[in-house]
């Protein structure tokens, strides 16, 4: 639990399909119809959610993969009725550009702690795009494949970009993210598959470099930066890294040689250290042809500098790896039971 008093709470988490558990006008789908989840109800899902949720009781949860909004729906309305039925302190909702799919990237805090504001960076870019840094709801132009001509890229899933202000007066900027994902999906034939995995790959890195020119622009200007979600890539997380040479999670926390210019996650740097395979996972996914489950480390929370210098305490919340979970068998059935991914906090005690 959170000590409200002396620190922050923040906390980033993959809900599988949530936007499935609302009709159109926000109202929770609290039935016995089947959720996205293999073998799981809708309310089963919904009651597994609240668990968790008053469980990581954070100030502030980025949410991805967040109900949708687009004429009929929003995100905004479903996450705060959700919020209320739960009992959460964190009832407050705000998202930023909506995407092109059913999956927004949003933002749940407790306006008593927090006052946050969307507030995106960088100039619009034309449709022809731009090479610096664009705002995240236009195009970025890059070289994906080295010959010479540059490649437009766009998010699905535009970053979130919010300033928060503390209670104590703390200013902080935070950016969720849901990167594209690497897999072929659609693709039929091991080279077809091979040629969208590594296109789906370049494009993944694309919005990974646009990223962190971003990073950069902040820690240049001195801000207290947290960079967060879902980034569908980690050091070492396939056999393509070896060809382009870094991770998309390597890019944004920092290649350069100057320690002022990098973010920092424990759990990226337990991977890139690691010779024996040793590596935390924040998700769990069931490959049928297989019959067994296989995890990944897809989540994370990436701070500044000048955060990581007041010792913050990072935590994946996982069923099964963290014995305070395992301890408490309804909370870990309710992890199990909400998503496919594990939420992911951060305490930032020295920030009030």
């Amino acid at each position: 639990m959170n000590d409200r008093s002396t620190g922050l709470r923040l906390a980033t988490y993959n809900v599988e399909w949530f936007n499935a558990l609302f009709d159109d006008q926000g109202r929770m789908l609290d039935d016995r119809e089947l959720s996205t989840r293999y073998k799981i109800t809708r309310a089963e899902q919904l009651a597994a959610l609240a668990i968790v949720f008053t469980a990581l009781d954070a100030d502030g949860i980025t949410i991805i993969e967040a109900p949708d909004t687009n004429g009929k729906r929003s995100t905004v309305r479903a996450l705060e009725r959700f919020a209320k039925a739960a009992g959460l302190r964190a009832r407050k909702a705000v998202i930023g550009y909506p995407s092109d799919t059913e999956q927004e990237i949003a933002f749940l805090y407790d306006p008593d702690r927090l006052d946050v504001r969307h507030d995106p960076q960088g100039a619009p870019a034309s449709s022809h795009g731009a090479a610096d840094a664009p705002r995240f709801d236009t195009t970025f132009r890059y070289d994906l494949d080295a010959d010479n001509i540059s490649e437009t890229i766009r998010f699905s899933k535009p970053p979130l970009e919010l300033a928060l202000t503390t209670l104590g007066g703390t200013r902080l900027r935070l950016i969720g993210v849901h990167a594209k994902s690497k897999n072929p999906y659609g693709a039929v034939g091991r080279e077809a598959q091979i040629r969208l995995s590594i296109e789906n790959r370049r494009k993944q890195l694309a919005q990974c470099l646009w990223l962190r020119q971003r990073v950069e622009g902040h820690l240049k200007a001195g801000d207290s930066l947290l960079v967060m979600g879902d980034f569908n890539d980690g050091p070492g997380i396939d056999e393509f890294e070896k060809l382009f040479g870094h991770s998309g999670v390597e890019i944004v926390l920092g290649t350069t040689p100057d320690p002022a210019l990098h973010l920092t996650d424990p759990h990226a740097t337990m991977a890139l250290q690691s010779k024996v395979g040793l590596t935390p996972t924040t998700a769990r996914f069931y490959i049928a042809p297989q019959k067994r489950f296989f995890e990944a480390l897809l989540d994370f929370i990436m701070v500044s500098p000048d955060l990581a210098a007041k010792a913050p305490d990072w935590r994946i919340w996982h069923p099964f790896n963290d014995p305070r979970i395992t301890a408490i068998p309804d909370l870990a059935d309710a992890l199990l039971a909400a998503s496919d991914h594990f939420p992911v906090t951060v305490d930032l005690s020295e920030v009030i």
